[in-house]
């Protein structure tokens, strides 16, 4: 665990930092954002950052996410009233703390975010089996290429590869191929030295050098242009890497997971993906099983989600009652883990009491039935908790589903990789969707720093 302190916190800094450290994180402090900022571009890295609350937290959340830095955000505070820290949160900090720091609960925040990208929970037996592998592998360094449909958890699985590796102690690195303009993705990989492009105003490290010594994860690599596949085959095989604008390679120490929903063969014969890379990736596949495949993880899944979205929501457990048990049972699950967890958490916004049931398994687009559509309706979870039934009465999902979308990135400043994680659908889907909407002359968020990164003629 890497935390970045951000500011004084009124002379509790000290304190804070030790706690942490006794918890085994690595500590690193800062005055401002500014320096925030310049020690994330310099590749030092960091899993979660604890900013005070006076500064401007909103600020900070738009670089983040303007340079496409995935970074939680806690808010802290001495004697701070329950407006400033509710305002905190609007402006993306993803919790409170209030300070003087108490132990428990610091160390409570920091396992919550260490855990919540490496904890697998599974009781099927064809889940089991490929734990089973990935607890083989896990401490050697090859590279590993993990297959799956959309949404049953290839990047919690590369997630738990890193953690029980011999690396465990060292960054863990991931890039969203799909989710990156392929003009920025080069930088993105490699870092670029001032002046490299336009809005290149200082250098940047890029993911390799950050995962240096750690792993790197390549999510989506089919999505990944053909000509740039070439120069991430060369930095794989010499393990050295050049940065845009840089006129001496650079060596790199690091472990390659990459995954896709692809067949990276089918892709091969396509000609959109190189022979050689592939090769170099697939010393070891992990192939995750559909969730209809493994039906005795839908239970449990339920159940841990019906646990995590009740207390998020600051509710009481929220149990399944057979009925309800019996309803997720029978679902195809077309949209694996993801879709199941979207179900979960709408039915423990619109239960009435403390049991969930039947009715309030709604299928993504708010129906009662299993439903056939394309798993872009999953995003009805947040019309359903944020809308009173009564508003939503008479009008078309299309209608429903595009408020949502709309405000959703309107919410994330115009970031479509973050809209699309809320919304729970893929990069992909979100881009097709908006593009549907501007043919219909609607105006559409522009997509926060992308204007400044276009590479010079």
């Amino acid at each position: 665990m890497r935390l970045l302190i951000i500011g004084s916190l009124n002379g509790q800094i000290g304190a804070a930092s030790q706690i942490a450290m006794s918890r085994g994180a690595k500590v690193s402090h800062v005055d401002d954002i500014e320096m925030a900022m310049a020690s994330l571009r310099a590749g030092k890295g960091a899993d979660m950052a604890m900013i005070d609350v006076n500064l401007p937290i909103r600020n900070l959340v738009s670089m983040l996410s303007s340079e496409r830095i995935n970074l939680p955000v806690i808010a802290c505070g001495v004697n701070t009233d329950a407006t400033a820290a509710a305002n905190a949160i609007r402006a993306g900090a993803k919790e409170f703390l209030p300070l003087p720091p108490d132990p428990e609960l610091i160390a409570a925040v920091l396992e919550a975010v260490s855990q919540e990208n490496n904890r697998l929970v599974f009781a099927d037996p064809a889940m089991g089996d490929v734990v089973a592998l990935a607890d083989q592998i896990a401490p050697s360094s090859a590279s590993v290429l993990i297959n799956g449909e959309t949404g049953t958890g290839k990047e919690v699985m590369a997630s738990y590869l890193h953690s029980k590796s011999n690396r465990a102690d060292k960054p863990f690195v991931c890039v969203n191929c799909a989710a990156i303009p392929e003009n920025l993705l080069e930088s993105e990989l490699f870092g670029h030295e001032k002046g490299a492009f336009t809005g290149a105003i200082a250098r940047r490290i890029g993911k390799f050098e950050e995962a240096s010594g750690g792993t790197l994860l390549l999510d989506e690599i089919s999505e990944m242009d053909i000509q740039l596949q070439a120069k991430l085959l060369r930095a794989i095989q010499e393990k050295m890497i050049d940065r845009v604008g840089g006129t001496k390679p650079v060596p790199v120490d690091i472990r390659i997971i990459a995954t896709s929903n692809r067949d990276l063969a089918e892709a091969v014969a396509e000609k959109t993906f190189r022979e050689d890379l592939l090769f170099r990736l697939n010393v070891v596949t992990l192939k995750i099983p559909p969730l209809r495949q493994r039906p005795q993880d839908i239970e449990i899944l339920s159940r841990h989600f019906a646990k995590k979205y009740s207390e998020s929501n600051g509710l009481s457990e929220r149990k399944i009652n057979e009925g309800a048990m019996a309803k997720l049972k029978a679902n195809p699950w077309k949209g694996n883990v993801r879709e199941l967890e979207n179900t979960i958490h709408r039915a423990v916004l619109l239960c009435q009491g403390d049991a969930i049931t039947a009715d309030a398994i709604l299928m993504p687009d708010g129906s009662a039935t299993p439903d056939t559509h394309s798993g872009v309706a999953a995003m009805s979870i947040a019309a359903a908790g944020a809308a009173p039934v009564s508003t939503l009465v008479g009008r078309k999902v299309a209608d429903v589903e595009k408020d949502l979308i709309l405000n959703t990135l309107d919410h994330c400043l115009g970031n479509r990789t973050h809209a699309a994680n809320i919304l729970g659908i893929s990069i992909r889907t979100l881009r097709n969707k908006l593009k549907l909407y501007s043919d219909d002359g609607i105006d559409i968020p522009a997509a926060a720093g992308e204007a400044r990164y276009q590479a010079r003629a």
